[in-house]
């Protein structure tokens, strides 16, 4: 296929509704995961690209982009979902050969981002103030504003759906934004701006800028022309975008990384919850922020779940994105190596189970077979550590008591799971655990777009998806007004 469908220019920044090559004209070679071979370039974005897509960004909001409705945003935004939709084989083939996902969970990641654009195309004239009773003769009232031009750095991993959870409730809002794909992973951003333009989002209400993190990156979230910054990530780099944005008193939305926990109690449906238990792990690879690295079981069920994910595990096939198997390759001969790293970590520990890489797998591509362990201590690095690979450890606990406490004794608090028949011990868990999200009797409620997320801890704060997503991405107004009775 063509590594530039749509009519994007990967070698190219998208800035002010056109495509535009980089300042310096510097790129960067683009690795396709599966084989190690280089997909192309793209272009290398530094502080003088930045700069532009700023200054497009508050052009657009001193035009139509800032003179539109509520309602025509929301139209623009149905209009760009349908057009994701109608190209949906293109966007998952980008997608799968940029990231390394299958493709069957790349198309499912088309699918989440037109409907991020549906849900919030149907939020943006509903995005309300109050009226306050106050004082006699007084008329008190609040308004949601957009900050302004907005910021968005997104990992690799997700391009898609976190364009959507982000970008898509910026621009309801009325925000402009300028986005900083990751260099690993950044054909379907720019796939995704063309679209846009396509769908009559007007000139600089999205700009798209490639480049490294610590150019592009660092040049966005210091930039004085931004007004709000979202970053998905890592903790470390975080960290960075909050330090810089503080210089110039900004908000920022961070969304970092996890150690998310499943409990399985002695009550609980073993054969029901076995998928989730497994694909909540190993789903792209494991290189997902909500992953479930952490599965801690009664121990009087400890040995049935450990030996029915045992055989789930041993039928696990990690091959070619294309080839549409249960695992891809990691995003990077580096990440991989990183992963590899952590498993070295558990040669004192018992492997209940792997499965393996196929034989027809090229060479350079960055495959690891996902691997569960067992006899895991809670503390122990394999249960504290985010791994981001497709690794697993299977932890035993003796009563509810203990089992909160491994669950919330790491840094993290993004998503926990609960397992068990027993209404009341749902609701004790559910206020007990360390999460921003706690699911009962499943794992990720089928992605949730309506439902808001972010963590606690070294998981970040603020919320995306779901409404609670427009109100991190606009100001709060009040205004009091004196109607002073007159003789």
């Amino acid at each position: 296929m063509s590594i530039e469908p749509l009519g994007m220019d990967a070698a190219l920044c998208f800035i002010g509704g056109k495509w535009c090559a980089p300042e310096t004209g510097q790129t960067l070679d683009l690795i396709n995961p599966s084989d190690g071979s280089t997909l192309c370039a793209i272009a290398r974005g530094q502080a003088a690209d930045i700069d532009a897509a700023v200054t497009s960004a508050e052009a657009a909001l001193a035009s139509d982009w800032g003179r539109a409705t509520a309602v025509e945003r929301g139209r623009v935004l149905a209009r760009i979902g349908a057009l994701v939709l109608e190209n949906i084989e293109e966007l998952a083939q980008l997608e799968a050969l940029d990231v390394g996902k299958p493709l069957t969970q790349a198309r499912a990641d088309v699918v989440a981002l037109a409907r991020y654009m549906e849900f919030y195309a149907g939020s943006a004239d509903k995005l309300h103030g109050a009226t306050i009773p106050y004082l006699d003769g007084y008329t008190v009232y609040t308004l949601r504003e957009p900050h302004g031009v907005t910021g968005h750095i997104i990992p690799w991993n997700y391009p898609m759906q976190i364009i959507g959870r982000s970008v898509g409730a910026a621009l309801a809002v009325g925000n402009a934004c300028v986005l900083k794909p990751a260099e690993e992973a950044c054909l379907t951003a720019l796939a995704f701006a063309e679209l846009a333009h396509r769908a009559g989002l007007p000139t600089g209400a999205l700009n798209v800028v490639p480049g490294i993190g610590a150019e592009a990156g660092a040049a966005l979230s210091a930039h004085p022309g931004v007004h709000h910054m979202s970053f998905t990530g890592s903790v470390g780099v975080g960290k960075l975008i909050q330090t810089a944005a503080a210089q110039n008193v900004v908000p920022v939305t961070l969304e970092l990384g996890g150690k998310s926990p499943q409990l399985v109690f002695e009550d609980a449906d073993v054969d029901a919850a076995l998928p989730f238990l497994v694909n909540a792990g190993i789903q792209n690879a494991g290189q997902t922020c909500s992953a479930s690295s952490r599965i801690l079981v009664h121990r009087n069920r400890y040995d049935e779940v450990v030996s029915k994910m045992a055989g789930r595990y041993g039928a696990l096939r990690a091959g070619p994105a294309l080839d549409d198997l249960e695992v891809g390759p990691l995003v990077s001969g580096r990440q991989k190596e990183i992963v590899e790293e952590f498993i070295a970590k558990g040669a004192d520990l018992e492997v209940a189970a792997q499965g393996h890489v196929v034989e027809r797998a090229p060479s350079g591509g960055a495959y690891v077979a996902p691997t569960l362990f067992t006899g895991v201590a809670p503390d122990h690095r394999l249960a504290q550590d985010e791994i981001f690979g497709p690794v697993q450890v299977v932890i035993p606990f003796d009563d509810e008591a203990q089992a909160v406490q491994i669950a919330n004794g790491t840094d993290f608090g993004l998503v926990a799971s609960v397992w068990s028949e027993n209404g009341a011990r749902q609701m004790r868990l559910a206020k007990k655990l360390r999460a921003g999200q706690v699911f009962i009797n499943n794992y990720g409620a089928g992605g949730g777009v309506e439902l808001p997320f972010g963590g606690t801890g070294l998981s970040g704060h603020g919320r995306e998806k779901g409404f609670e997503a427009l109100y991190g991405f606009s100001s709060l107004k009040t205004v009091a007004a004196f109607h002073a009775e007159k003789d």
